[in-house]
């Protein structure tokens, strides 16, 4: 072990605690904190026992000093013998976000998209780290959740981020630097205090260690405390979303929210759009979606926005959702075959359209034996004969009928041959085009936008 225990046998109880993960990515900035945590890992190979070890340095590219950083990293990581490799991003911030915010996003973005099933990446965060992130949260009006802090352990990507060092003082991994020679990069930015996080770091938490010395352990203590408190909250939430069942995630029924306490509500509420990964609204547009919600007819449409999402009520349910990007349900849309097959149809903001094999249902492949279909978007007054159906509706009563709320039906994909209608995305297959029970036939499968950028 180290000759300074605090950080080497943080990061030894976190390694326990995850014997399956084999791994390990360190978030190497080259600075005092991540260049302690990554020679600790490189020198102490019985501390991570035989699991894989690299480094990766992402450049922002925001200071002209970057390209000499990633030149001191990959110099590091030679003499250490750990695999290395430098992602560059772009963190310009878009008008009017933090500039801290955006680089924090495209640096999680790219080392997320690094990580393999069995990785983690660590971050040398700390207990200082820690206090300074609890005290942003309550300047902000956090709840519990955002008072928790930084969790030490999270899946992040397809594998984890870990944090070990959230319970070492600062002072303890200068300590392992200074008795080990190391050399790091001082980054002058941090010295900036127009930046929040250091205005609290060089202003506010030297006053307050003057006072209360031990007020970094005290309020790491809280967040932990706080995240105590987030996860039972969690889990009281879970246990009222269990009981609505709904058909899709993204959906609420309103007669489980009206059996629980305003309390529960609002906590249910939360969780269900953490769930889904849509920022949260405030105190008070949290209780306007309530209101205007639980309240409303039947038959009104109530809808609530706040920046970055929007909760419809559509009947007796609930959507969330992204704000809805502007879609022109006039245009059209050739689709061709390939000698590859029929290649997937990007509709902008609406989605990816594709066909998959499916037994029993689908498209009949004479149905395609043209090689060309035009996809278009309800216009009014189309009429359709679903399978299963025994004469032609109306397009418009037809999604009525089976539930598709209002702002769905002109996104909904229709694919035309020949004049004919023969498919409509997410209420069927023409009577006339479906394959037999023992056929196999062609689905449209519509994704939706964001897992359509994914794939």
């Amino acid at each position: 072990m180290s000759r300074f225990p605090p950080a080497a046998a943080a990061v030894a109880a976190l390694l326990a605690n995850h014997p399956q993960t084999r791994h390990l990515i360190v978030g190497y900035s080259g600075g005092l904190d991540s260049h302690v945590l990554l020679h600790l890992l490189a020198t102490d190979r019985a501390l991570r026992a035989e699991r894989a070890l690299a480094a990766i340095h992402v450049d922002h590219n925001l200071q002209a000093a970057s390209a000499s950083w990633g030149d001191h990293c990959a110099r590091v990581c030679d003499k250490l013998a750990v695999p290395f490799r430098v992602v560059k991003v772009d963190a310009r911030p878009a008008p009017g976000d933090s500039p801290e915010a955006a680089a924090r996003d495209a640096r999680y973005a790219a080392l997320a998209a690094e990580l393999g099933i069995e990785a983690a990446l660590l971050t040398a965060h700390h207990r200082d780290d820690q206090a300074e992130t609890l005290l942003l949260q309550l300047l902000r009006g956090a709840g519990p959740h955002g008072l928790a802090a930084m969790p030490s352990a999270v899946r992040f990507g397809r594998g984890w981020l870990w944090r070990p060092f959230l319970d070492v003082d600062r002072a303890d991994l200068l300590a392992y630097a200074w008795a080990h020679h190391l050399h790091w990069i001082e980054d002058t930015s941090n010295d900036d205090t127009c930046f929040d996080r250091n205005y609290l770091r060089h202003r506010i938490l030297p006053l307050l260690r003057e006072r209360w010395p031990a007020v970094g352990r005290n309020l790491a203590r809280s967040a932990q405390l706080c995240a105590e408190t987030a996860s039972w909250l969690d889990a009281e939430a879970d246990a009222d979303l269990a009981r609505a069942a709904p058909r899709h995630p993204d959906t609420l029924p309103l007669s489980v929210l009206c059996e629980l306490s305003e309390l529960r509500q609002r906590n249910a509420l939360r969780r269900w759009l953490r769930q889904l990964g849509l920022p949260l609204p405030n105190s008070r547009q949290l209780r306007h979606i309530l209101h205007d919600t639980l309240t409303a007819g039947r038959d009104r449409q109530p809808c609530v926005r706040w920046p970055g999402g929007e909760v419809r009520r559509y009947r007796n349910t609930l959507y969330a959702m992204f704000p809805l990007p502007p879609h022109d349900a006039r245009r059209t849309y050739s689709w061709h075959s390939t000698a590859d097959g029929w290649q997937p149809l990007d509709l902008p903001n609406v989605g990816r359209l594709r066909l998959q094999t499916v037994m029993g249902s689908g498209l009949r492949a004479e149905a395609l034996a043209g090689s060309l279909l035009k996809i278009g978007f309800r216009q009014g007054g189309e009429r359709f004969q679903p399978s299963g159906r025994s004469h032609g509706q109306e397009l418009k009563k037809l999604l009525q009928e089976v539930g598709i709320p209002p702002w769905k039906r002109d996104r909904l994909p229709l694919l035309h041959a020949d004049g004919k209608l023969l498919a409509v995305v997410g209420l069927g297959i023409a009577a006339d085009q479906i394959v037999s029970a023992h056929e196999t036939g062609w689905q449209p499968v519509l994704d939706p936008p964001s897992v359509a950028k994914l794939g």
